[in-house]
């Protein structure tokens, strides 16, 4: 995090700082250029000069060949964006009650603005909360984060059974495909079919089967 002296970190650099906290989880390691972009849905050329002006701000390192990691201050100051982030879908959900495929736009625009006090008195409104409504985990209030175990929905074999606990948010017509259904993380669901060649997965919740595309089974995170 920024020090006292220090101005705080502008809109682009808390965006580029999450975005290699979240690739470098996906990844365990060094994030390589093209990657970033694609996740930002820039250009190669633009990224390398903003890694170049991270780096220069000691935010974050470069590995040669491999790509960059965050330095302990970078990635202070990308938790701390991912714990506004987080809390503010679980406010907008379960305060606002606005829609789980909604609340991802709406985080995005606020966590830049949103002051430390306001996220803490979010934090204790909601009870100091563990997981956002996608079962993402929640960097505590000194910025630690405990990830859990899961692995995807299509690693399961036919008949086993799993609590659904997490799903990318970056998709609102998946999370109200998922919502319309009541698959929301929580739930259990059993794994009663699976077509070859690339084919939907059916999973059963209670007494109801439902077909899954294998984009959605992917993007969908069961417990370990």
């Amino acid at each position: 995090m920024a020090s006292a002296s220090a101005p705080p970190p502008s809109t682009a650099v808390e965006d580029y700082l999450k975005a290699v906290f979240a690739l470098e989880t996906r990844l365990e390691g060094a994030v390589p250029t093209t990657a970033l972009a694609g996740r930002l849905g820039i250009t190669p050329g633009s990224v390398s000069a903003m890694l170049r002006r991270l780096a220069d701000l000691g935010l974050l390192e470069h590995e040669p060949y491999r790509g960059v990691v965050l330095t302990e201050q970078g990635r202070k100051v990308a938790l701390r964006t991912v714990r506004n982030h987080r809390l503010l879908e679980l406010f907008l959900v379960e305060v606002l009650e606005v829609p789980w495929d909604r609340v991802h736009d709406e985080a995005e625009r606020l966590e830049h603005a949103v002051s430390d006090d306001l996220v803490e008195r979010i934090s204790a409104k909601l009870g100091h909360p563990e997981f956002d409504p996608h079962g993402d985990p929640i960097p505590d209030r000194q910025l630690e984060i405990a990830e859990r175990s899961t692995r995807s929905l299509e690693d399961l074999e036919v008949g086993d059974e799993a609590p659904f606990v997490r799903v990318s948010d970056t998709d609102p017509a998946m999370l109200r495909y998922l919502a319309e259904r009541g698959i929301v993380p929580g739930v259990h669901l059993t794994l009663v079919d699976r077509q070859p060649f690339g084919g939907p997965l059916t999973v059963r919740l209670g007494e109801t089967e439902h077909a899954l595309g294998p984009e959605l089974a992917a993007a969908m995170r069961v417990a370990a």
